[in-house]
């Protein structure tokens, strides 16, 4: 898939053979058609956040334009007030230009061609080739048949042009209440494609709109305004989601009935990932149910989710690219998008310290009154950051599963007189464990070796362990959420009878901690991205204040894809 003018991770652009999409464009061009112009849109309906699916067509839509240095649109398909909100549509432009893609001074919303719409729908009224029907909305369901049964013609379909035209216009005036009439395209009731069958055009919907406000009470449906829309704007290439297919035939039948500038619509396989819904609906009742704290929350797949949670645009961009554009649906391991945030953060994170789940250790033959400061890396892929300095004392914080007061024989870390090199400092040795009345360990004693530091006589004597640690003394308390996966599932849809996705929920999705972390975050800011050596990368959340920071786990160091090898799909 091509991204457009940001990095694609060493493949040359010449060197990469062209995608299905990529091959249509450039066979229109060739052929002269539409002038050899290439102009793309990206058109979210305003009814929820942006998830990571979406960031996929985003890419593609984007990179398609810049490619064949043509034009982009972002468009808000808004032709259902009881679902829209301005939130919504706030959001989406955040998360787009957070992607790093620009629309420039095109940006429309479908509600700016109502009244076009509107035309033209009596223009399909007069043709002949549209009606108002008043049967209820169960009855229009029960008229369509199945597929493999033929519908039933409405007892209104016949109506005259005239009396049509004149109920319609009664419809945008208000004269009737919701569901008692709405505007029919006149096709075919025995198609083998249900969408052909007779699809309503407009509804009335008195409601308020987030843009229009109280003018209009009938609503274009989203398949009537969608391609309309797209012609008005002579979008060449309108690039949906697989699902959208079968509606293909209609958006051809408006465009040939209206004889308007002919968009053209091709279908690429959505983006589909494990452990991940990509629903609005559901993931919407996971925001109203409280299952998560909103639509922003760590651990949902919103682009907004994502961002808080540390994932970089750089990341996501690389992701999409990597996937690719299929012509068939198929299931991502969400391994991969996780690979994608740890390619680029292990590149820009500044390296720290930190212990999350802490025990005491005392070096008793180190002076009580001195403390010290040792060298360390800011970031081993950015050498040109130079080093940074790190406070060491005679009481530092290990975390509590580098120690094991009777070990199994693979366990190489601390252990009654085993040694081990603390990271960047010196190697110790255990020399005694104490514990509380209720057994439990509450410091660990170890002597040091003064002469194991770097630049020192022994530094380069050799012990089976590294762990990392803190200064007790130069601890800043944190405040740290570890995110898992949302859902148990590979598959969350997959529920017993009787249960719904939410059932697959991961009751361990969201720990929160007390840890502790070296010099150097300070003065860290919402989004300044770390990795805590040993641990994984983390973000500053969006609710740390002054004092109080809190860091939320992007993702752990553990790389499942890489050890697989599924670098290529």
């Amino acid at each position: 898939m091509t991204n457009g003018n940001f990095p694609d991770k060493g493949k040359k652009e010449e060197e990469r053979s062209l995608n299905f999409i990529e091959q249509i464009i450039t066979e229109d061009i060739k052929s002269g058609k539409n002038e050899g112009r290439v102009h793309t849109r990206f058109p979210p309906e305003p009814n929820g956040y942006l998830h990571i699916g979406h960031a996929k067509s985003i890419c593609l839509n984007y990179g398609l334009a810049n490619k064949f240095k043509g034009l982009y649109n972002l468009r808000f398909d808004d032709t259902n007030p009881l679902t829209e909100e301005v939130e919504y549509v706030d959001s989406i432009m955040e998360d787009v230009r957070w992607l790093g893609f620009d629309w420039e001074d095109r940006l429309y919303y479908a509600s700016d061609y109502f009244e076009q719409l509107c035309q033209w729908a009596e223009k399909l009224i007069m043709k002949g080739k549209a009606y108002v029907c008043e049967l209820s909305s169960e009855e229009i369901a029960a008229h369509k048949g199945s597929p493999t049964r033929p519908g039933k013609d409405s007892p209104f379909r016949n109506r005259p042009v005239d009396e049509n035209l004149d109920q319609f216009r009664r419809m945008r005036k208000g004269e009737f209440k919701e569901g008692e009439k709405v505007l029919r395209a006149k096709i075919d009731m025995s198609s083998p494609n249900m969408h052909m069958r007779d699809p309503i055009v407009y509804r009335i919907i008195h409601a308020h709109h987030h843009r229009t406000g109280d003018k209009w009470c009938i609503y274009p449906t989203y398949d009537y305004a969608h391609g309309q829309s797209d012609s008005i704007e002579e979008i060449t290439h309108s690039i949906c989601t697989l699902e959208f297919e079968v509606h293909r035939p209609l958006y051809d039948w408006f465009i040939r009935e209206l004889e308007i500038f002919p968009s053209r619509q091709i279908e690429f396989a959505r983006l589909n990932l494990s452990y991940t819904i990509m629903s609005k609906r559901k993931l919407l009742q996971l925001v109203r149910e409280g299952h998560v704290s909103g639509w922003t929350d760590p651990r949902m797949p919103t682009i907004s989710g994502l961002r808080r949670r540390g994932y970089t645009p750089e990341s996501i961009r690389f992701f999409a690219d990597r996937i690719g554009v299929a012509k068939r649906d198929n299931v991502i391991d969400v391994a991969l998008l996780e690979h994608s945030v740890r390619e680029d953060l292990n590149k820009i994170a500044t390296r720290v310290m930190a212990v999350l789940h802490p025990v005491k250790l005392v070096i008793t033959n180190y002076p009580e009154d001195k403390s010290e400061e040792v060298d360390a890396v800011v970031n081993p892929e950015m050498p040109e950051l130079g080093r940074r300095k790190v406070p060491f004392s005679r009481e530092i914080l290990i975390e509590k599963d580098d120690f094991m007061e009777d070990p199994p024989k693979k366990f190489f870390r601390l252990a009654p007189g085993r040694e081990v090199r603390l990271k960047y400092a010196y190697i110790i040795k255990c020399e005694e464990v104490v514990k509380n009345d209720a057994g439990e360990i509450t410091e660990i004693r170890c002597t040091y070796d003064p002469l194991t530091r770097s630049g020192l006589p022994d530094a380069n004597r050799k012990v089976k362990s590294t762990i990392h640690w803190v200064s007790a003394p130069h601890a800043n308390e944190v405040e740290v959420r570890l995110f898992d996966r949302l859902f148990l599932k590979e598959d969350p849809d997959e529920a017993e009878e009787g249960k719904d996705f939410k059932s697959n929920l991961n009751p361990d999705s969201l720990k929160v901690t007390k840890g502790h972390v070296s010099s150097g975050i300070e003065n860290a800011s919402p989004l300044d991205k770390f990795q805590f050596e040993r641990l994984g990368y983390f973000c500053v959340d969006e609710d740390s204040t002054p004092g109080r920071l809190i860091f939320n786990r992007t993702v752990t160091l553990r790389d499942a894809w890489a050890r697989m090898g599924k670098n290529q799909l």
